[in-house]
């Protein structure tokens, strides 16, 4: 499966794009600035992605690296 395609499903379950997830991460402080905090370990993010909105973990790892910056 494609990196476009796991975006495109992650918004058809949920109904958020990545950047809306990406709005919710600078809520938790996993994101600042635009950046993700280097101080937050993947599996900070991953649990708070897959107990939140149920997301399976290739899910939450993709957004994971959209949130690392990864577009394609």
């Amino acid at each position: 499966m494609s990196f476009q395609a796991y975006l495109d499903n992650i918004k058809a379950k949920t109904g958020k794009s990545a950047e809306d997830f990406k709005k919710l991460a600078e809520k938790k402080k996993f994101v600042i600035k635009g950046e993700l905090d280097p101080k937050v370990k993947a599996t900070e993010v991953l649990n708070w992605l897959k107990e939140e909105y149920e997301l399976g973990h290739g899910h939450a790892m993709s957004l994971y690296a959209y949130f690392k910056g990864k577009r394609e």
